[in-house]
């Protein structure tokens, strides 16, 4: 299928996808959502994509809603940015969320916006220590969206996620990783390099027990303990009749790599 707004292809158990509007910093346009949508069927109805990669072409990841699609003219009307989370921006990191393969985010540049909390949705990030992640709502009379207020105060804890917030202040990769906002900041000559040898160790990975690890650990943020461990004790139970789990302890016997099938 050919994309205009997105690059998109699924090779070596990897599915790349792109955010290709780089004279614009990838931001969001309506076409973009319907793309990355298409792209994200794609992913989940593919048994051989076991992981999705996101990034963005050019200088920057993505700088968020493109504004000269939302623009509103002086002493007009304004328009109803809920029906755009509604139909588009909760839609998409729901579907990341969910999905049952991880997925990695190489954050490449400027990370604002929708942008920022869109890259965040992701199991991994790894970024260029040249990226910034910025909440940059404030700044136009806005609250951080596609999940920002949620996940802010869990990861990087409520003084931080606050300040963030309410001044827009760029954080850079480096002090990302500090705070546990994502997982590496990577020297930018090394960012493409590490993420492949990353989504390449994964897609040979035991898809299905990687998948419940996502959700186990995603779902703990709401669970109490006794619910969790009942959650943990159900996936054990799945999984240990799983393929892989076969191969794994074969392997493990036989001194030897598994060979995973994700099955």
């Amino acid at each position: 299928m050919a994309f205009e707004t997105i690059l998109f292809e699924v090779a070596g158990g990897v599915a790349r996808l792109t955010l290709n509007r780089p004279d614009r910093l990838n931001s969001f346009t309506l076409q973009m959502h319907q793309e990355v949508a298409q792209a994200l069927s794609q992913v989940e109805a593919d048994d051989d994509a076991r992981v999705l990669l996101v990034t963005g072409a050019g200088r920057g990841f993505c700088a968020g809603q493109d504004l000269s699609d939302r623009a509103v003219a002086p002493g007009g009307e304004g328009v109803d940015l809920g029906r755009s989370l509604d139909e588009s921006y909760n839609p998409l990191v729901r579907r990341l969320v969910a999905l049952p393969k991880p997925v990695v985010c190489a954050v490449n540049g400027v990370a604002a916006g929708a942008g920022a909390n869109i890259a965040l949705a992701a199991d991994i990030v790894l970024a260029a220590k040249s990226a910034k992640f910025i909440q940059s709502f404030a700044n136009i009379g806005l609250v951080p969206d596609s999940g920002g207020t949620w996940i802010l105060p869990r990861l990087a804890g409520h003084a931080r996620a606050m300040a963030l917030a309410l001044t827009g202040q760029p954080l850079t990769a480096e002090q990302a990783e500090a705070w546990g906002l994502i997982w590496r900041a990577i020297d930018d000559a090394e960012l493409v390099s590490e993420t492949n040898k990353l989504v390449e160790r994964l897609a040979q990975g035991p898809t299905k027990g990687l998948a419940a690890i996502k959700h186990a650990i995603r779902a703990a943020w709401g669970n109490d303990f006794d619910t969790h461990l009942d959650l943990e004790r159900d996936m054990q139970r799945e999984l240990g009749r799983s393929a892989d789990y076969r191969e794994g302890v074969s392997a493990f016997a036989e001194k030897r790599p598994p060979k995973f099938t994700g099955r």
